[in-house]
């Protein structure tokens, strides 16, 4: 029997696939088509410390190669997931990481305490949120906002915290090494990359809200090279992203140095995504006689 498990900071997932966050809710809609514990963890919605309703429409765009979002972080604040959304999930043989975006350390820390309290077991801190004490700047733009950003949640966290890199940055090695340096206990990346679409018919942007963030097939040759990087330069684990639809992504990534991989945008042209992926997965481990964890970090460079 292949042996799917793998180590993600201390927590044991029974296979590699994570759902990412923002494309999966809480579980409830692909819940009807399957069970949630087939998978390894689910990141749920991106969670804030009050209700958000998220940007007007039109909010989603499509691309040739996956889609554009500018949806705002809509979630119903943190509060009401722990007391609605928590009883559901726990119901289910599967991991919780829980999503946070902050616009001060201080609201990230909060979540952070409230969110372990829960019994969540990992925190992805989104440090693509802008900090509005540094006139709106994104905290994973700069090395000393996401190292700060970082020590905060670690002081008020007792599980362990994953930050997720945006590759919207010069170097993100350097912001891989910031957070490191102040405790993060893992590392998921990438967040999507930031596009436009104009509709030529009126000369306007198709996204409301101007740009959004790009994600799917397109992005996945920037995932592995940024996954890759990144692991070449700290040793904190990873759970990889940007646009995995199948298993061969899966295993892709994983060589690249990914310890676990994230389904994201593949989500919403099949629900069974993520299913489909581990069990592709799966089958390219039992053909080369691999247990899950003998593919991190296996790939060799010319």
């Amino acid at each position: 029997m292949t042996d799917l498990r793998v180590n993600l900071a201390g927590v044991e997932l029974k296979n590699p696939i994570v759902v990412a966050s923002g494309t999966y809710g809480f579980g409830h809609e692909y819940g009807r088509f399957y069970d949630l514990s087939e998978l390894g963890a689910i990141c749920v919605k991106g969670l804030t410390p009050v209700r958000r309703d998220g940007n007007p429409p039109p909010r989603i765009a499509e691309t040739p190669a996956g889609i554009l979002n500018s949806v705002g972080l809509q979630n119903p604040g943190v509060d009401a997931f722990i007391a609605e959304e928590m009883p559901f999930l726990r119901q289910h043989d599967v991991k919780i990481i829980a999503n946070i975006s902050g616009n001060t350390p201080e609201q990230y820390g909060e979540m952070c305490e409230k969110l372990s309290d829960a019994g969540v077991d990992m925190i992805e801190v989104n440090i693509s949120c802008p900090n509005v004490k540094a006139g709106g700047l994104a905290y994973g733009t700069k090395p000393e906002m996401a190292a700060e950003v970082t020590e905060i949640a670690k002081k008020h966290s007792t599980v362990p915290v994953m930050v997720k890199l945006s590759p919207n940055v010069t170097d993100i090695v350097e912001i891989a090494k910031a957070v490191e340096g102040t405790g993060a206990d893992a590392l998921s990346l990438i967040n999507t990359l930031l596009g436009m679409r104009i509709d030529i018919h009126n000369r306007r942007p198709i996204l409301k809200n101007n740009m959004g963030g790009l994600s799917g097939p397109a992005v996945f040759p920037v995932a592995v090279r940024m996954v890759y990087q990144v692991r070449q330069a700290t040793k904190l684990p990873i759970l990889g992203m940007g646009g995995v639809a199948k298993g061969s992504d899966a295993v892709e990534l994983m060589m690249a140095g990914a310890d676990a991989v994230a389904v994201g945008t593949a989500c919403f042209a099949d629900a069974f995504a993520p299913v489909h992926v581990r069990e592709g997965l799966e089958k390219y481990l039992e053909e080369n006689g691999l247990n899950a964890r003998d593919l991190t970090n296996t790939v060799k460079p010319w």
